[in-house]
């Protein structure tokens, strides 16, 4: 087992496993997402990938079996983030033959690790209800912020 940052050598493995996790996440994809995520994540790896996106993998016989995505984002500063700095969480998937191992955990130790490098001045994600307990030990806790999270959909 070897615990890593993903290449470009790996995108066609980043595609597979994000596909896998997407398909458990959702219930399932339809041909046609499947489709035009398949034409979407080669692009958008070789442009982000090693420069605002960084992805921590664990390998067992040359397979990418676990997951986590990292995104560092830069805004204007503010007093929560004086230098701009924050990072995202994405992606943290285990195959599921590959879970209750400590893999998910300790990639994401790398990639907090990373972010600290980085000089990112926090992390956030969305958890799942089976996630919650890794991140909470991973040391994340509810935000509470003043602020309601909202969305407009384009498509």
């Amino acid at each position: 087992m070897q615990i890593r940052q993903a290449s470009s050598d790996d995108i066609i493995q980043l595609i597979d496993i994000r596909l896998a996790y997407l398909a458990e996440d959702h219930g399932g994809l339809s041909d046609m997402e499947i489709q035009e995520i398949k034409n979407q994540l080669p692009a958008y790896y070789n442009n982000h990938l090693q420069k605002d996106l960084f992805i921590y993998i664990c390998e067992e016989e040359d397979k990418i079996i676990s997951s986590v995505f990292l995104i560092s984002l830069e805004k204007p500063a503010s007093p929560v983030f004086l230098n701009g700095k924050s990072g995202m969480i994405l992606n943290v998937y285990t195959r599921p033959e590959c879970r209750k191992r400590g893999i998910a955990g300790a990639l994401m130790k790398e990639a907090i690790e990373g972010a600290r490098e980085r000089g990112l001045s926090f992390i956030e994600l969305k958890a799942t209800k089976a996630g919650e307990s890794l991140y909470k030990t991973c040391g994340f806790a509810p935000d509470h912020s003043k602020y309601l999270s909202m969305r407009y959909n384009i498509r």
